[in-house]
Order: C-alpha cells, then sequence, then structure tokens
C-alpha cells in the first residue's frame, strides 16, 4: 500500500512554500507606465491613480533613473501634447513630446532600461479616437495606418527601443514594420496590443492623458468585444504573421483566460497589462481598510504570471521593485 500523500507538507511554513512555488514574480517581469505632460514644469498628481503622476521632462528622467536603480528593465510612455489636432499630428512630430523624452532618457540611462513608446494617436486627437476619422465619423482604418507609420519612425529615430501600437487597426503590425526598415530601424522591435478589449476599466487611464472621446462616443467598433475569446487568438496570430516580436493582451486580470490562451499558441514573449482600473480597485479597497493592499497586489500580479504573461504593464512596479529588493 502507498503511504498517503498530504497536500498540506509543503504549505506548513513559509520557506517550504518558497520552496515548492509553482510561480515566482522577479522584478524583470516588470514594465513600468510613465505619463509625460509637455507643458508641465512638475509633477502632477492624477487623483483616479492614486501614488501615479503626470510628469514634466525632468521629474520623467528622474523616475526612471530611480527605477534604474530598482533594476525594472523597461518603462512604456504615454504622451500628453500641448496641442491636439484632428489628426493627431504631434505624435510624429520629431520635437514633441515622447520624441523629447526618449532622447532625454536615453541620453541618462543608456541601454540599462529599455524604452517602449505606445503608438497611438487617441492623446493627440481633439476627438480622442485613435485614428482618422471618415466621413461618416467612425475610424478610417487604412488612412490611419501611414499615421501609424510615420510615428514609429519618429520614435525610433528618438531612441525607441520598441514601439507599442495600441490602436487595434487592422494591418497596424506590418504598417509599422515596413516602416521601420525602411528608415533602417531593422532592430526595433514591436511589442504589439494585439488582444485589446474595449474595457470598462480604462478610466483613469484617461484621466492620465486627458482624453475625453467625443460626442460620448466609444471605441467598441475598434477594440474587441468582452464576450469573444477565441477571435482573441485570430488577432493574435494575425499579428504574429505581420511581425510583431511580442503580444499583449489588455486587461490582464479580467482576460486570464486570453493570456494563457496566447501562452498556448506561441512561444514569444507574451506582454499583459494591468490597466489603470484594476489598479485604481485596489488602492480604493485598501484605502478603505477593506484589504491588504500590499497582499493583494502581490497576489494579482502573479496570477498575471502564473496564467502565462512573460510582462507585465503595471503602475505597481516601482513598488513591487522595492519590495522585492528588501
Amino acid at each position: 500500500m502507498f503511504p498517503q500523500r498530504r497536500m498540506r507538507r509543503f504549505r506548513r511554513t513559509e520557506t517550504l512554500r518558497r520552496m515548492v512555488a509553482e510561480t515566482s514574480l522577479d522584478v524583470d517581469d516588470l514594465i513600468a507606465p510613465l505619463f509625460v505632460n509637455e507643458i508641465l514644469s512638475e509633477p502632477l498628481p492624477i487623483p483616479s491613480l492614486p501614488g501615479v503622476v503626470q510628469h514634466s521632462q525632468d521629474s520623467l528622467r528622474a523616475e526612471v533613473e530611480r527605477l534604474a536603480r530598482l533594476g525594472v528593465p523597461a518603462v512604456v510612455l504615454f504622451g500628453v501634447p500641448a496641442r491636439k489636432d484632428d489628426t493627431g499630428s504631434e505624435a510624429s512630430n520629431p520635437e514633441g513630446v515622447i520624441q523629447l523624452a526618449l532622447g532625454n532618457l536615453r541620453d541618462d540611462v543608456g541601454d540599462d532600461v529599455v524604452l517602449i513608446a505606445d503608438l497611438c494617436v487617441d492623446e493627440y486627437t481633439d476627438h480622442g479616437h485613435c485614428g482618422v476619422l471618415g466621413p461618416s465619423g467612425g475610424v478610417d482604418n487604412d488612412a490611419t495606418l501611414g499615421l501609424y507609420a510615420d510615428i514609429a519612425v519618429a520614435q525610433a529615430d528618438a531612441g525607441a527601443d520598441l514601439c507599442a501600437p495600441s490602436g487595434m487597426m487592422d494591418g497596424q503590425v506590418i504598417a509599422i514594420r515596413d516602416a521601420l526598415d525602411e528608415a533602417g530601424h531593422t532592430d526595433v522591435a514591436i511589442m504589439a496590443y494585439a488582444a485589446k478589449y474595449a474595457s470598462s476599466f480604462y478610466g483613469p487611464f484617461r484621466d492620465a492623458v486627458d482624453v475625453t472621446i467625443a460626442g460620448g462616443g466609444d471605441r467598441k467598433g475598434y477594440q474587441q468585444d468582452y464576450r469573444n475569446g477565441r477571435e482573441a487568438i485570430d488577432e493574435i496570430a494575425l499579428d504574429l504573421s505581420e511581425g510583431a516580436d511580442i503580444v499583449m493582451v489588455k486587461p490582464a486580470l479580467a482576460y486570464l483566460d486570453v493570456v494563457a490562451a496566447a501562452r498556448a499558441i506561441t512561444n514569444v514573449p507574451i506582454a499583459a497589462y494591468h490597466v489603470s482600473g484594476e489598479y485604481a480597485m485596489i488602492r480604493a479597497a485598501a484605502a478603505n481598510g477593506w484589504i491588504d493592499g500590499d497582499a493583494a497586489m502581490f497576489e494579482v500580479i502573479t496570477s498575471i504570471k502564473r496564467a502565462g504573461a512573460d510582462l507585465i504593464l503595471t503602475y505597481f512596479a516601482s513598488e513591487i521593485a522595492e519590495a522585492l529588493a528588501r
């Protein structure tokens, strides 16, 4: 007769639990999202994202240097321009807010931090959509691709290691890859927002980038429907076929099944974005004493890795890095 196996034997002490843990969270798993506002001279707190700010160029540089000292390997930058128009032209301006930030940071940190630039125009358009609007008022997919190509080259010229197209336009990856290659940026990688859902969890982010969608509209016409999972696999496969180097699922928590399904079909790195609303819920509950915020932070972010993500974009990156260093 075989001796009885007791599942609790390895749960008795913290050291035993750590020794047999299936999933370990490491600082190298983290990407820190950061916001930089063209007109600020000092950081501006974002009320709906406690602990997160819109940076000035100077405070951004200081924050990235601090993150580098903590060992955080990458940041992703979002710009808040002084001027918006109907085509988001400031997104590709060589002197625009993100291009200036990339140049500054490249001078400061060299290759010690991977610089990722979000590639979209919603922060730069006066209507808040992720592309050019057609005569019907909807986003014109094909007309938008040329804008994305121009932005990618401007970001690469400024020092981006990765471009991260987030607009969910069909064909965006191949348009960007072709533009980067033609401009001589064959080593600049693409982290594609391959399965980005039209989610209710983005509200605080829109506060962070000062975006309001004109007429109370939404992005359901080009971002994914939250009811669909299998469709995400087709989106991911399409981006991979067009040359994506990393594929992302966004949001993370409500879509862990999509993260796991993506992991099953590809060996390229998978990123997942723990988005603003997911972060803000933990912050709010912790502030009210309803949960242990630090414990919830680790539990949630570890669950994203356990589902199959290699890289996790999270506003908790700095706190996690500090805790792991202790």
